[in-house]
């Protein structure tokens, strides 16, 4: 049987990056890749170019700091979105340049993974040789070329993200439809056959995230009638922002990386960024939570009004519906080349606020009685927000910090109750929750087309640092990279590769604790220790403060980001350059990396220049260093 040190799941930001950083620690080691798209780069991927596909990110905010994206090399200009293709072929460069490229085995479906008793991962996965985009978790298993396969790994990470597995709920009469009904996933595979073909008139888009706008802008701009469906059972409309906002036109993806700027966030591991007496300020007294209020409103107007939702009838439909403090990666850029809103108000797009009752042979009917005309139907509905693996035996997903369904309404744990107390009491703006759809429902009330329903997962993500199951602290065997959602993926794929390197290793030192760990109670009233020197070989982690720990940012989520994602797993705007901090500062490394770079002026940089990646070079040389004294 084939063996492996490293077995690392996914080939995407977060996948290429931790088999470099592993390699880069570790030389001898035998690391393998298993990527189920043809190509790297996951949702950037060959696979999934759809036409006008682009990152959120201008020009410079989103490469590794090891590798940085050359306008002449990528065709990317100064102040440009990252064009989708350009940034598959960033990835692939980095993986030839790094010598990655050959570890991965694409083409691999990961279907189920034993845990041994001798304390290793036992992978099975099946490998064809092609493959199409359009490949679903339907058509892996029939496929006749898939042959099956194992690798024993002694480690385990996995890397799929949340954006993987494509979630279509049924909808009646999806049988009889008679024409193309695809997920956005596919939107390469299908949009040459939707939008050419002569018979292709009018295309009709189910959900309300970034990917319908997207889907609706690109079939617009080729000259094609656009229904739009926003689910009135819904969330709403996800909230859109050109890429400079407030009064003084600062750039969006670079507001978020300010570090003054994420004082006015409640975070529950924000102090680890060292202004904890600063943030106590804003988030505890009344003045500095009216600071803060008038923060989110000054940036909600400016948004709303730049975009112009209230200026016409039909743009106002696509208004959100909650307000921006409450969601976090939800809140999307217009990237686009021309003004989506002008096809709103020109009719080419037409959006309708009502539910899918039923479908009919090339019809969409809805609730409020319309019907639709439909050359295809794109649905926009979210994703699986799991990875699509079994593990065995089973059981086991729930000491593996997998969302999970309860059989039952269950009374909250007691752990869960201290952590709710704690939140609340330190972030008394949060104890005032939105008002959410009232109309809501679920669409747990519908069963998915493979008999998976993921909204249906009540028990979120339960990871300490949102990579390491509790129960598997001590075993330094597995771990997830990438199953969070922000706006610095390149920054936070980096800190996270080379936090779980020195985790496997055990060169985390047993008081591997940050700021927050070291000042918050245990549930019995204990306190862990402070001390942060290294053990001469690795000990137990202390897996009381461990649970602690995870649950207590697992729960903060739930509260923080109610309109986002924040109740299933991590959902991170403001929050993502205080999580880096405190992963460097379990690492021993510094985090104030703009102060660090001395000369005058340091305080103002750190304090109010954007963090981006270029601030992290270096990262793993640092540790290597830090590691040998």
């Amino acid at each position: 049987m084939e063996e492996a040190d490293l077995v690392v799941i996914g080939a995407g930001w977060n996948g290429l990056v931790m088999v470099k950083t592993y390699l880069d620690v570790n030389p001898k080691a035998k690391v393998v890749a298993l990527e189920s798209a043809s190509s790297v780069g996951g949702v950037w991927s060959q696979e999934r170019m759809y036409p006008g596909l682009r990152s959120n990110n201008l020009y410079g905010a989103l490469e590794y700091s090891d590798y940085p994206m050359h306008e002449q090399t990528f065709g990317v200009k100064a102040g440009d979105f990252i064009p989708g293709p350009s940034i598959h072929m960033y990835l692939r460069s980095y993986a030839e340049k790094f010598d990655i490229h050959r570890r991965i085995r694409f083409g691999t479906w990961v279907k189920t993974v034993d845990r041994n008793s001798s304390d290793t991962w036992l992978v099975h996965y099946s490998q064809s040789q092609s493959r199409t985009a359009s490949d679903t978790p339907r058509t892996r298993d029939s496929a006749v070329n898939h042959s099956p396969k194992q690798i024993l790994t002694k480690k385990l990470v996995i890397s799929t993200g949340l954006t993987s597995d494509p979630f279509i709920p049924h909808i009646p009469g999806s049988d009889t439809f008679d024409a193309p009904l695809f997920h956005a996933k596919y939107l390469l595979d299908k949009f040459s056959e939707t939008s050419s073909s002569p018979a292709s008139k009018n295309i009709v888009i189910y959900g309300s995230a970034k990917s319908a706008y997207d889907a609706a802008y690109a079939y617009a701009s080729h000259g094609i009638s656009v229904d739009w469906i926003i689910r009135e059972s819904g969330h709403g409309p996800v909230w859109m922002a050109p890429i400079h906002v407030t009064p003084l036109k600062k750039r969006l993806d670079h507001l978020v990386g300010v570090r003054f700027l994420t004082w006015l966030s409640p975070c529950v591991w924000g102090a680890n960024d060292g202004f904890g007496s600063l943030r106590r300020y804003l988030h505890n007294t009344t003045i500095g939570r009216w600071i803060v209020d008038r923060f989110w409103e000054i940036l909600a107007a400016d948004v709303i009004a730049l975009c112009g939702f209230d200026k016409h009838p039909e743009t106002k439909k696509l208004k959100p519906w909650t307000p921006a403090f409450w969601i976090a990666s939800s809140l999307s850029i217009l990237n686009y080349p021309g003004d989506i809103y002008e096809y709103v108000r020109n009719g080419t797009i037409k959006v309708h606020v009502a539910d899918i009752d039923h479908l009919s042979t090339k019809k969409v009917h809805l609730s409020n009685g319309e019907m639709l005309e439909a050359d295809a139907l794109v649905c926009s509905t979210g994703w699986k927000h799991r990875p699509s693996i079994r593990f065995r035996p089973e059981g086991i997903d729930r000491s593996l910090g997998l969302p999970y369904t309860t059989a039952e309404k269950m009374e909250l744990d007691p752990l869960i109750q201290k952590a709710d107390k704690y939140i609340m009491e330190n972030f008394p703006r949060l104890q005032n929750q939105p008002a959410l759809n009232r109309k809501y429902i679920s669409p747990t009330s519908s069963i998915s087309s493979d008999g998976c329903d993921p909204y249906n997962l009540d028990q979120p993500f339960q990871l300490y640092r949102f990579m390491v199951p509790p129960a598997y602290i001590n075993d330094r065997s597995i771990g997830y990279t990438g199953m969070m959602l922000s706006l610095h993926t390149s920054i936070c794929a980096q800190a996270q590769a080379l936090w779980l390197t020195a985790y496997f290793g055990g060169d985390l030192p047993r008081s591997a604790f940050s700021v927050s760990d070291r000042t918050l109670s245990l549930p019995n009233g204990t306190s862990k220790p402070t001390t942060s020197a290294k053990p001469a070989s690795p000990r137990p982690f202390d897996q009381e403060s461990i649970t602690w720990q995870a649950t207590l940012h697992s729960r903060f989520g739930h509260w923080r980001y109610p309109a986002g994602h924040g109740k299933r797993f991590p959902d991170v705007a403001f929050d993502a350059i205080p999580y880096v901090d405190m992963l460097l500062r379990d690492l021993g490394l510094e985090w104030k990396r703009k102060w660090k770079q001395g000369g005058w002026g340091k305080w103002w940089r750190e304090l109010f220049w954007p963090y981006g990646p270029r601030d992290y070079i270096g990262l793993v040389d640092e540790w290597k260093v830090a590691k040998a004294r």
